[in-house]
Order: C-alpha cells, then structure tokens, then sequence
C-alpha cells in the first residue's frame, strides 16, 4: 500500500500545495477517531495521502463509491470499510448500528477510524453537521484510550470538486477523469497549484464531554470548531497553466 499512497500523493502534489498544521497529534499510541469537514470531493483523498504515515487508519467509505471500478481498487488495497448510506427520510437504525461496530472493531484493532460527520459536501462554506448522528453515535461509545481528532480543511472551497464552482454538487466520477485530463494536459509539472490547510486539533475532552448531552449539543460544538473562521471564501484557481483566465459561476455566500 505504502507505494500506492506515495504514487498518488505524487499526484495530488501536482494541483495542490499542502501544508499541515498539528499533525503530531496523530503521532502517539492511542489510536484516534478522525472527523474532518468536507468542502469537496478530493477532501477524503488528500486526507488519506497525507495522515497514513502517522497512523495506522482504516477509512470508512459511502458504499456508492466501491461501485467505481478505479476506486474500488484503492479502497480494497486501503482495506476501506464499505458504508451503507441512509435513504432521504430514512431512520434505519439497523445501518447506524452497523457503522458504529465496524468503527468499534477497528479502533479496538488499534487503527485509527476516519468519518467525514456533515456526510454531505458543503453548500456556501459553511460546515453544517444538523441532525446526523454518525459521529456523535460513535463518540459515546469510544473507548477511554481513543482520541478524538476534529480536522479543519480549508482552500478547497472553489475547487471544480466541491459545489462553489456551480452550486451543484459535482459528479465525483466524471469530475475525476476531467482532473486525470487537466493532469496531462499540464504535463504533469506545470498544473496551477491550489493552497490547501490541513489543521488537527485534539478535540477528546470536549467532544466526549459534548457526547454525553445529546446529539444536538454534540453536533453544534462540531459546527463551531470547524467554523470557528466563518465561512470560507471561494478561491477559483485556473486548470491550465496556458490559459490566462478561469471562467465559472461563482455562487457568493448569503
């Protein structure tokens, strides 16, 4: 696996200039329960590439992604998690069940778990996590010795994968062969690079204390910490490096 990430880091450092703040949180012992914001579709990616030599992690992946064939090979060789995805309306409490003992088991096993708790990519910049109870579900159920490590990402609110390009939610898969073009089309060492901030926070202490109350307080300290610097202003960066000009549809915050 450890050639696999290093390759398509390779990749992604093509288009993104990646700096991490406090990753060194992820360097102990304890194995962690990571909860990053989602601005867009290459949040998971960049995240995986990144945080894997500092811990020993198993993703947890929407089970509609496992349906692309290029994917599902890298999720496979990443021993990803295959998750079931709740309907509109739906109260299934059978699948929350499902997701909190697969996380159980592994965080049990000594790897670290990654969840995105919004489940669904931004709208205007701003993280809103609502009435979803994946996270604050796992949370009351942690182990003692699990740390609890929120991740706020910001420079990808404009990227062609999250929703500020059109405000439409991008179609990851035919969004993902247009980057593996632009890709080549920049040949390879002159894509326009994009900043993007990685930041981990050691959130245990409150967010175990949060888990305790309810699901609403919980997922309001969740919004907070991730929105702490209000909402994100879109940064809309060219795709190729010969054209002087990006033409989009900004969609302006409210």
């Amino acid at each position: 696996m450890h050639g696999y990430r290093i390759f398509y880091k390779f990749i992604l450092s093509r288009r993104y200039n990646i700096e991490l703040k406090g990753v060194d949180v992820l360097d102990s012992e304890s194995t962690n329960l990571i909860l990053p914001n989602h601005v867009s579709h290459i949040d998971p990616q960049i995240m995986t590439v990144e945080i894997y030599k500092h811990t020993d992690f198993v993703p947890l992946v929407a089970e509609r992604f496992f349906k692309i064939p290029i994917i599902k090979f890298f999720l496979r060789r990443l021993h990803a998690v295959k998750i079931p995805e709740f309907k509109n309306g739906s109260k299934d409490s059978g699948i929350l069940t499902r997701i909190n003992t697969q996380i159980i088991e592994a965080l049990k096993n000594n790897k670290s778990a990654m969840i995105f708790p919004s489940g669904q990519l931004s709208s205007d910049g701003i993280e809103r996590i609502l009435n979803k109870q994946s996270s604050f579900s796992v949370v009351s159920l942690l182990p003692d010795n699990v740390k609890v490590i929120g991740v706020r990402i910001t420079g990808l609110w404009g990227s062609m994968f999250s929703k500020a390009w059109n405000g439409k939610r991008p179609i990851f898969l035919s969004t993902f062969l247009l980057g593996i073009v632009y890709f080549f089309a920049n040949l390879i060492f002159f894509c326009p690079k994009r900043k993007v901030t990685v930041e981990f926070i050691d959130i245990s202490e409150e967010a175990k204390l949060k888990a305790k109350s309810d699901r609403k307080t919980f997922n309001k300290f969740l919004e907070n910490f991730y929105n702490e610097n209000g909402p994100e202003k879109p940064t809309f960066i060219r795709h190729l490096f010969f054209f002087p000009r990006i033409k989009n549809k900004i969609v302006k915050n409210d």
